[in-house]
Formats: C-alpha cells, structure tokens, sequence
C-alpha cells in the first residue's frame, strides 16, 4: 500500500529560483463522489494516472500508474473537470529532502507553492528561507480544488 505524506507551504520571495530545473506539467481531475480523488498528469513525453484517498492529517493513500501520452490526452480532453491544472514544477534539494515548488499558471497564474513528502507526520524539517506560511491543512489549496475555486477567484 502507498502512502503520500506531504507538507505545502506558500514561498517567500524568489530565492529559490535558479536552484531547480522546472518542467510543465498540465493536470485535471476526473469527478468522484469525494472518496477518492483521480488525477491524470502530463509532464513532459510522460503521463501518469493517480488515485489519492482523503487526506488525514498530512497523509492520504496514494497510488500512481504509467500510461500513455495519448491515452491521457485523452482522458483529459473528455474525462476531466475544467479548468486543467497547468504549472511548472522546480525541484529543489534542501536540508536532505527534495522540494517541489509549483508555479502556477492559467486561473491559478501567481499562486506559488512549496511541498515537501516526509516519511514520518512529526519528522522535523529544516525550512529553507524562501518557505512561508504552512497550508497543509487549508484544503483551498490541493490541486483538485484548484479546479473547482480557482486562486484567481478567491
């Protein structure tokens, strides 16, 4: 069984700019009954489907599969709610964890996120300085209600 146990915060500044390469990522999500959360990425010439459980506390049940750029082209085409999710993802190493700080564009343009998967829910982190305000628990802030409420609209 897999599980995710991610902390997100928003970031300060722009220091954290050039310590990463980004890629583009264009995301949606394809409706549930708020059991479960489906999830169909692009990044690159790759392409992921995911299913996550609800979170509780900072983890949640995460499963991720392999699938073909033209299946999921597809699928978000017709399964998927709009708007899509697009971004652009740096990863960044700091204090012996890789960072993932999403850049967000479309409806979610100037929305800037920070997230970080421990393997313990109390492990101790050492924040870089370009971390601000911890949003883990705001669920405004998950991709999948970036869909639905957009940052542009908050």
């Amino acid at each position: 069984m897999a599980k995710e146990i991610e902390r997100k915060y928003l970031t300060i500044g722009d220091s954290w700019r050039g310590l990463g390469q980004g890629s583009v990522y264009r995301q949606g999500y394809i409706p549930t009954q708020d059991k479960a959360t489906v999830r169909v990425r692009i990044v690159g010439d790759k392409a992921y489907l995911t299913i996550k459980g609800p979170t509780v506390q900072y983890s949640r049940l995460e499963f991720e599969y392999p699938i073909p750029v033209q299946d999921a082209q597809e699928m978000l085409e017709t399964l998927c709610q709009r708007p899509f999710i697009e971004k652009i993802r740096y990863k960044i190493e700091s204090g012996g964890l890789i960072w993932e700080i999403d850049e967000f564009d479309g409806v979610n343009k100037g929305l800037i996120l920070a997230e970080v998967e421990v393997s313990d829910e109390n492990q101790q982190l050492e924040l870089p300085d370009w971390i601000g305000e911890e949003v883990s628990h705001d669920s405004r802030y998950f991709n999948s209600n970036l869909v639905k409420h957009p940052f542009s609209q908050w």
